[in-house]
């Protein structure tokens, strides 16, 4: 039975054809019912029933590239729906006090849960226009600048520091490049692995290259179960290496950019569970899901000392990439440094003088 309309719209991906004709034949069963006043509630739910089975098992074993679809998919909560439904009192805050005012970065202060934060997020836009606006969620160097002047803010008033990762890569245009991209994202690296107050990064759906990383250096990374975060977008790692955009399917499983792979590679903390059949298919869920991991991991933050914290987020970002030899050694340097400084400090006490 073929698919309705909204495959072709978009509404529905490739690998969704069973669950778009479940849908139809619901929605074909509502509108008998209404027009010719029959009671179809048994049937409806018995198909609405098939419909969550189908949806489990098509997502419990989506393969990389189907990952990637989900994570673009054109009704994804972006990042105005999270300042909606998870920030209170959103105060936006703008520009870069150099160049401009970047719309793919928005930057602001607000309070989730109980907590006031400086949110810092990459914004797709959702109409046309708005996309055109944030050039398709592709920040320029003036965006990362304004982020990294509110961070330094909030880090002046001890303000926690959320970040909410979306984008397909930073803007790779002529201007951007002139005005300093590049050093713009290796700035905001370096400034962000030591400021003083917790940071918390958040991939919400497309995590591209450099344009992701330059807001995602912080003491917890997580991901949305079917987002991505890669080195690359698909299409460009197929068109390096095989010269043939069409083979984005093999790129993609080959970069190893799901959310799975990369918990497994121990260069994600956490996992965030999206709603059965996606986040667009349930924002409010979704959502809600973020916040719960944003607020329970701000709590154990915040019982760090700075000091502490720091050194963490630094031994955290080293590791990524080493060998479990060299972790060791890393480990066992520390150790020993520690043990020498205390001997050190010890031999220079003067002892008591004796009682007589």
């Amino acid at each position: 039975m073929p698919a309705d309309s909204r495959t072709l719209n978009g509404e529905y991906l490739d690998f969704e054809d069973k669950v778009a004709d479940l849908d139809r034949q619901i929605e074909e069963l509502r509108r008998l019912s209404s027009v010719k006043g029959i009671d179809y509630s048994a049937e409806i739910g018995q198909l609405e029933k098939e419909r969550i089975i189908e949806l489990k098992r098509s997502y419990a074993n989506l393969t990389a590239w189907q990952t990637v679809q989900v994570a673009r998919h054109p009704k994804r909560p972006i990042l105005a729906d999270y300042l909606t439904m998870m920030v209170k009192d959103f105060h936006e805050l703008h520009g870069d006090r150099c160049f401009g005012d970047d719309r793919a970065i928005i930057t602001g202060f607000g309070q989730i849960g109980r907590d006031k934060v400086l949110v810092v997020g990459q914004n797709k836009g959702r109409t046309t226009k708005d996309r055109i606006a944030c050039n398709f969620g592709c920040p320029n160097p003036e965006g990362y600048r304004k982020a990294l002047a509110k961070m330094k803010f909030a880090e002046k008033f001890g303000i926690p520091i959320v970040t909410l990762i979306d984008t397909p890569g930073a803007y790779p245009g002529v201007g951007a490049e002139e005005r300093g991209q590049a050093q713009a994202i290796a700035v905001n690296l370096a400034e962000m692995s030591r400021l003083r107050v917790p940071i918390i990064c958040v991939c919400i759906g497309e995590g591209g290259s450099g344009g992701a990383l330059g807001i995602g250096v912080g003491d917890r990374f997580a991901m949305l179960e079917f987002a991505y975060y890669s080195v690359i977008s698909p299409e460009g790692c197929a068109a390096i290496l095989w010269r043939d955009g069409s083979q984005a399917a093999d790129a993609a499983q080959a970069l190893k950019l799901t959310s799975q792979d990369l918990h497994r590679l121990r260069l994600v903390d956490a996992i965030i569970p999206e709603p059965v059949g996606g986040a667009h298919r349930n924002i409010h869920d979704a959502v809600f899901n973020v916040e719960s991991y944003i607020a329970k991991t701000l709590a154990e933050l915040k019982r760090i000392k700075v000091g502490q914290l720091l050194e963490d987020r630094y031994m955290k970002w080293r590791s990524i990439g080493a060998s479990c030899t060299s972790k060791i050694h890393r480990k066992l340097s520390a150790a020993r440094a520690v043990i020498a400084s205390t001997k050190t400090a010890a031999s220079r006490q003067k002892p008591a003088p004796a009682k007589v």
